[in-house]
């Protein structure tokens, strides 16, 4: 079985304010980092590449760190605001880790991707390229639940609360991708009409 590749953003290990994991279903931070591993472990598998795109952990980061040993897979990590200069070095120690980086340029068979933690915008809906030609941006931090940024093809949010709690894979974002783009023409043809 080939590797995979997943994304996802935000998990916030022992963030412990009701704002963060009440909307994601739980009635504690215990109880939601549990879960978020759990949920996390039942679809990657060791040997797949994950990419984190910030915001791992708050408050205790000895809990973050004993979160972050328990998942699957191999991790790629995006700086994200909470992600501090004493966590990007933790970080680095962890034996899952393989990476951390502010930002990246991902290619990934014909696709170009950008990924950070904060949205970015990197193409025009507008400009006539084919859509596997934009470099489409890949992001967490706003905590929505829409998969896009304001209805925009090339920003696709990865975090955990626009994906039931769980990483989402490559493919199914591609998938999103074509199908939100295949929508917003149908739009635009509806409109000349």
């Amino acid at each position: 079985m080939e590797n995979r590749i997943w994304f996802t953003a935000d998990l916030h290990f022992g963030h412990d304010k009701e704002f963060m994991y009440a909307p994601r279903g739980f009635k504690s931070v215990k109880e939601h980092d549990e879960m978020i591993i759990k949920y996390w472990n039942t679809v990657v598998e060791p040997d797949d590449e994950v990419w984190v795109l910030g915001d791992l952990m708050l408050n205790d980061n000895k809990h973050g760190i004993e979160c972050i040993n328990k998942l699957n897979g191999k991790l790629h990590i995006i700086v994200g605001n909470h992600d501090t200069d004493e966590r990007k070095e933790i970080y680095k120690t962890l034996p899952n880790v393989i990476s951390v980086d502010y930002a990246y340029e991902l290619k990934v068979g014909k696709y170009y991707f950008w990924l950070s933690h904060y949205p970015t915008i990197t193409a025009n809906f507008d400009d006539g390229k084919p859509w596997a030609k934009h470099l489409i941006n890949l992001y967490g931090h706003t905590h929505q639940q829409e998969k896009f940024y304001n209805d925009n093809p090339y920003m696709y949010n990865v975090g955990l609360d626009a994906h039931s709690n769980c990483p989402i894979l490559l493919d199914n974002i591609i998938q999103d991708i074509v199908d939100k783009k295949s929508e917003l023409v149908r739009k635009q043809n509806d409109e000349r009409k």
